[in-house]
Parts: structure tokens; sequence; C-alpha cells
């Protein structure tokens, strides 16, 4: 077990994903991983203490799990900078599609970028685990594999063995959102969360609220006719 790979609790599924890169990567996208993502990466010994690893000390932290193309993390830290803003992302080509909107060719090294902004690279359930208790104001999930063969239900983020480390991360009163367009999903988040004791319903849409950004998946979605729900549950 590395640093960056705090042990999860007994009964929690070995992984939520499947492959980690799709497509060859391009020379470009190549060098934003090796390059770039470092001069953005969190260590699990800095999401101890989130607020000094930002240099703002005191400010909310928030964390999106699976951030695919980056769309809803970049405006939600374009929107909030006093916000602490943790995004994560196993997926090599999503990485690739967030820090290609960060810094221009050729300026992998030296291109600015936002202070309020760190990346998790890895299963966003050790970053939980690394997280301080009730460290997280918000937590994002937004439009995340279904997994919707029965077999693969224990991939799902939003899984009871979960519930615990989602809790344990998340302040009283804090927020965690979740929004899906697939019906499987839509079902078993639903009989999932009405289970949760730690959570309350704060509110179901099934438009998008106000203050949530657009995602590519979310436009796919309604192009496609399927509904978009989504949710705010309430840490108690």
């Amino acid at each position: 077990m590395t640093a960056d790979r705090p042990p999860l609790a007994e009964g929690v599924p070995d992984r939520l994903y499947g492959r980690r890169r799709g497509h060859p990567l391009r020379p470009r996208q190549q060098r934003l991983l090796d390059v770039t993502l470092p001069r953005l990466r969190i260590t699990a010994a800095e999401a101890a203490d989130p607020g000094a690893a930002f240099g703002m000390p005191g400010a909310p932290a928030w964390l999106e799990v699976g951030f695919g193309g980056g769309e809803h993390a970049l405006d939600q830290v374009a929107a909030n900078p006093a916000v602490a803003y943790i995004a994560s992302e196993v997926f090599e080509n999503g990485l690739c599609s967030l820090l290609s909107r960060l810094v221009a060719e050729g300026e992998e090294a030296t291109g600015a970028l936002p202070p309020n902004l760190r990346l998790w690279p890895q299963d966003a359930r050790h970053l939980l685990g690394a997280l301080p208790a009730g460290g997280l104001d918000r937590l994002f999930l937004m439009f995340p594999d279904p997994w919707p063969k029965a077999r693969h239900a224990k991939r799902r983020f939003v899984h009871p063995s979960l519930l615990p480390l989602v809790a344990r991360a998340l302040r009283p009163g804090g927020e965690w959102r979740i929004a899906s367009d697939d019906p499987t999903y839509q079902g078993w988040v639903e009989e999932v969360m009405a289970g949760a004791a730690d959570f309350a319903l704060a509110s179901r849409d099934l438009a998008r609220p106000e203050g949530w950004p657009g995602t590519r998946y979310e436009a796919k979605a309604r192009r496609e006719g399927r509904t978009p729900i989504y949710w705010v549950f309430r840490r108690r």
C-alpha cells in the first residue's frame, strides 16, 4: 500500500472503474500528464489538511468524483475562487481533456494554473480516506458510469458499503450532489439513499438547478431523449 493509497474498509469493492486509458495518447496528451499534472496533483499527505495544501486556510473544500471531460469542475473553479476544489479522475483521457483547457500547447510547464484547483488522478475512495473527518463541505458525483449489469453493481460509487466513507468525509450539513440520466442508476440512487441514515434528501429536480454547470454527458442524454435527475443529499 503506497502513501497515496490509504487502505479501504473491509467489504469495500476493490475498484469502481475499468480501463484507465482508452485510445493511445498523442504527444501533447502525454506531455500534459508528465509535466502539467504534477503541478496540480494533491497527495494523500496534503489532503489531510486541504486548506494548507491550497494555501487557503479555512477555505471550504469541495470534491468532484469522476470529472469526465472537466467542464463542470472548471466552471465551478472559476465561479468559486474562494473554494478549495479537488477534482478526481482515473481515466487518462479525461485528465488530458481538463488539462488541455488550462494550458496552451508548448506551455505545459509554465502556463498559469487556477490556484484553487488540485487534481487527484487515482481512485477517489482513497482520497476520501485521507481527508480529515468532516473535511468536505460539498461532494459532486456528476453522471457516473451506471455499471448497468447486476454483477457490476458493486462498482457503483453510490453503494451501501461506501456510504460510511462519504459520511465521514462530509461535515454535518455538507451537500452531496448527484446527477444521473440512466434509469437503472436513478432507481439505484433512490433505493440506496432511502436507507442512508447519515443523509437526508434536500432536493430532487428534473431540470438542472441554478448553480449546476452543464456537462457533455448531460447534453448527450437530452439529445438522446433521457431525462436527468439532480439530487442534493445533506449530511445529518
